[in-house]
C-alpha cells in the first residue's frame, strides 16, 4: 500500500493497520527523521493546527532512544520553521517498548511507543500526556510508519482519532537539546 492510498483510509482501516503492523525497534530509528501526515482528524481541527509535521530520532550516549516534533511549513518541501535559528521543536518524547494491552486500541506485536511523558516537556505543556505506538507498514522495515495518539490522563488512557502516516526522510540533522 502507497502513502497516497494510506492517507485516504477511513479510521477503521487505519485501526486495523496498526493491529497488523510489524515491529519497530527503538534502535532502527535512532538518527532518522520522518516526515509525518496527520491522518484521521477532523477538517476543521486540520485547518486549524496542520497537517504535516516532522518527527526526528536521536539516540543519547546511555543508549535510550528519544525524539521530538519540528514544525514544518505546510507547503512543499515542509521546510523545518525556525525560531531563534534553530529548528522549532516540540513535543519531545522517549521510545520505549509497548506494554501488551497498554494502548486502548489493539497494536501490531513489537510496535513501541513514543512516551511524551518522558520527554521532559514542560510540567504544564499538554504533550506531557500524549502517547503514541507506532508500527511498521513493511516488515523487516522502518521507512513507512503508522503510529495513532492517546492521552493519558487521570490514570486512564483516553482514545483520540488521530493517526499520522511516518515516512522516512534521512538522518537527523538538528539535534533539539532536552526541555530542562
Amino acid at each position: 500500500m502507497t502513502p497516497d492510498e494510506i492517507v485516504r483510509l477511513p479510521n477503521s482501516e487505519l485501526a486495523r493497520l496498526l493491529a497488523s503492523g510489524s515491529p519497530v525497534a527503538a534502535a532502527d530509528l535512532a538518527g532518522a527523521c520522518y516526515r509525518g501526515t496527520s491522518l484521521g482528524l477532523p477538517k476543521i481541527v486540520e485547518r486549524a493546527t496542520w497537517t504535516t509535521f516532522r518527527k526526528a530520532f536521536h539516540r543519547e550516549a546511555d543508549g535510550t532512544v528519544r525524539g521530538w516534533n519540528v514544525r514544518v511549513d505546510q507547503a512543499p518541501p515542509h521546510a523545518a520553521l525556525l525560531r531563534h535559528g534553530r529548528p522549532w521543536t516540540f513535543g519531545h518524547f522517549e521510545v520505549v517498548p509497548l506494554r501488551a494491552g497498554e494502548s486502548p486500541l489493539p497494536v501490531g506485536e513489537g510496535g513501541v511507543l513514543l512516551d511524551y511523558g518522558r520527554g521532559r516537556n514542560p510540567p504544564l505543556d499538554p504533550t506531557s500526556a500524549v502517547r503514541d505506538p507506532i508500527v511498521s507498514l513493511q516488515p523487516g522495515s522502518v521507512d513507512l510508519l503508522l503510529g495513532w495518539t492517546y492521552v493519558r490522563a487521570l490514570g486512564r488512557s483516553i482514545k483520540t482519532p488521530s493517526f499520522f502516516l511516518l515516512e522516512r526522510e534521512g538522518p537527523t540533522e538538528h539535534v533539539a537539546m532536552r526541555p530542562r
